[in-house]
């Protein structure tokens, strides 16, 4: 798998459909990416705009030393973190205050397991640093190499190493103290 790299290519020799390619591949998983950081989904996604936007204006910035995934996502790191410098304290309200969820709704019982194992996951994966969480979302949900995290987030190799390792023990540790089988 290249990563994007063909398409980025294509769309240098001027195929303008191989970057609404890129678009389509990237564009969710940035977003949630740079989410993690600002914690507000409508500023994620228009810095994962202003990724892409920034990619159509500086085309030959990108040099293919690294796949084009993980440039995508160290763009978007750095947006998100000059994005936090900039930004003045606003004052956040948890989902759940806003969501408005009845108990009167008549869930299965299947669905209300696979929700409290979901919430047991979220509530063990909170409960970690921030640095651990990046590197279990980039590694288990975006597929992404160690030294592709490595990349990311400024780190050799090893360090992710022992980040994930930690983690997964933090995990497992969590999951076992609400119950849950792992």
């Amino acid at each position: 798998m290249d990563h994007g790299e063909s398409s980025y290519r294509r769309y240098l020799c001027g195929d303008e459909e191989a970057f609404a390619e890129i678009v389509k591949e990237y564009f969710d998983h940035l977003t949630f990416f740079i989410r993690r950081y600002v914690g507000d989904c409508a500023a994620a996604e228009d810095l994962a705009m202003d990724v892409f936007a920034w990619l159509i204006v500086h085309k030959k910035r990108y040099n293919f030393s690294v796949s084009l995934k993980t440039y995508l996502f160290m763009l978007g790191r750095s947006r998100a973190l000059d994005y936090i410098r900039r930004r003045d304290k606003l004052p956040m309200m948890e989902l759940s205050e806003i969501a408005d969820i009845s108990d009167q709704s008549p869930y299965p019982e299947e669905m209300l397991l696979l929700d409290e194992r979901k919430q047991a996951i979220h509530s063990a994966l909170a409960g970690l640093s921030e640095e651990m969480r990046l590197v279990v979302h980039m590694t288990y949900f975006e597929d992404m190499s160690a030294d592709e995290v490595a990349k990311v987030l400024k780190k050799n190799r090893k360090q992710v190493y022992n980040l994930l390792y930690r983690a997964k023990n933090a995990l497992r540790i969590a999951l076992e103290k609400e119950g849950e089988l792992i």
